[in-house]
């Protein structure tokens, strides 16, 4: 399953309980303001380090290079495009949208 997260971390909990919910073999995809989880230094870095050991963890770079939070990336989140998104729905054949 592919989790797909847009909210802020700061604002609600949603990508707490995703993490919660994700399972070994899953992916989750950080977009728009969910990618300040993806920053060295945020509330979210050890929980997504974790993350990072049991499943996949991507950010949209468009969105990272739109809040400038590129270069503050986590080790083991890996950037990915447009096209990229586009083939991690592809590659996974249920995705869930977390509101």
């Amino acid at each position: 399953m592919l989790h797909i997260v847009n909210k802020s971390p700061f604002q609600t909990s949603t990508l707490a309980t995703c993490l919660r919910m994700a399972q070994g073999g899953d992916a989750l995809l950080l977009i728009e303001d969910a990618v300040y989880a993806a920053t060295a230094g945020s509330a979210c870095e050890a929980s997504l380090q974790a993350a990072c050991t049991t499943f996949k963890v991507y950010a949209l770079q468009p969105d990272m290079d739109a809040r400038g939070v590129t270069p503050k990336l986590l080790p083991g989140i890996t950037l990915v495009d447009y096209a990229g998104f586009v083939d991690l729905a592809v590659e996974h054949n249920t995705s869930h949208s977390w509101l």
